[in-house]
């Protein structure tokens, strides 16, 4: 699901992309190289974002599985 998005949401970008060269008058080859450079970079960190954020996640619930649950019974 992650994927999809951080997919959905790049090329969202690299049409914008492509539409923003092309009204700045760069040839086509230009305008698709920029636009997929802007396309691989923008998804490259956006999946280490959501790998790092899914670990985090992961390691505070398992961090709450561990602990022992008559730590909240003792007031």
């Amino acid at each position: 699901m992650m994927n999809k998005i951080i997919m959905q949401f790049g090329l969202l970008v690299f049409f914008f992309s492509v539409i923003y060269f092309v009204q700045k008058g760069l040839d086509v080859t230009r305008v698709i190289l920029n636009s997929l450079s802007i396309f691989l970079l923008l998804t490259i960190m956006l999946s280490f974002v959501a790998i790092s954020l899914i670990k985090a996640i992961n390691r505070n619930s398992l961090e709450k599985i561990k602990e022992p649950s008559g730590k909240d019974s003792n007031e």
